[in-house]
């Protein structure tokens, strides 16, 4: 039984939400929320597995804290790239359309809570997009660990900046796929990183790619 903590501050969709998970065997509804400060409490006493979380809630800074708690699955409309830029940074393991079917939003969190992520090829080309026309403003740092990449776990973390696939990068590098995935695996070892999506945001605000570079 997975148990899933709704948070959302729309009374009306919370309550479909709810209705709909109850109603599904495998899932559980184990809380509610309706602002990141009271979804961290209930993270806390509920011990959900997964959180199904609004990206445009009050106070979504509190997405880091929870994240720590449980897998965090955010709805969105995907209008506002800025809030799935924020989410990435603050942990979060997936994305899901606010007006998909029910069947793809529970696929979704049952992927979600068996560890997978969910990011579509879409939610990426719109990520790297986004960086490409400079609407995400980047202030280069160096995070923890890339000194730690070698020169070519840096090449293959830059190439996934881009936006290529692995197949492209191994053609590019003259490698094996494998070989690609290898070192992909490496790079988010070192830095942390949970999802291809989150290295597109790592290579960006690294300094590793820039719009210039990229384009």
């Amino acid at each position: 039984m997975t148990r899933v903590l709704v948070v959302d501050d729309q009374p009306l969709f919370r309550a479909g939400l709810v209705a709909l998970l109850n109603a599904t065997p495998e899932l559980t509804v184990v809380g509610e929320a309706a602002d990141g400060e009271t979804a961290v409490r209930l993270a806390q006493s509920s011990a959900p597995d997964v959180i199904l979380l609004d990206i445009r809630l009050p106070r979504l800074s509190a997405l880091k804290r929870v994240a720590t708690s449980a897998r965090v699955l955010v709805l969105t409309t995907f209008d506002l790239d800025e809030y799935v830029h924020e989410a990435l940074r603050l942990g979060a393991a997936g994305f899901v359309l606010k007006e998909s079917e029910p069947a793809r939003l529970l696929a979704a969190i049952s992927a979600v809570a068996s560890g997978e992520m969910q990011f579509s090829p879409t939610v990426m080309r719109r990520l790297v997009a986004a960086y490409l026309r400079g609407d995400v403003p980047v202030a280069p740092w160096a995070p923890v660990g890339l000194d730690d990449l070698t020169d070519r776990e840096r090449e293959v973390l830059r190439l996934v900046g881009t936006g290529l696939t692995n197949a492209s990068i191994a053609s590019k590098l003259t490698v094996t796929e494998g070989t690609v995935k290898t070192h992909l695996n490496r790079v988010m070892t070192k830095l942390r990183l949970t999802s291809r999506a989150q290295a597109v945001v790592m290579a960006y605000e690294s300094g590793l790619v820039t719009p210039q570079l990229a384009g």
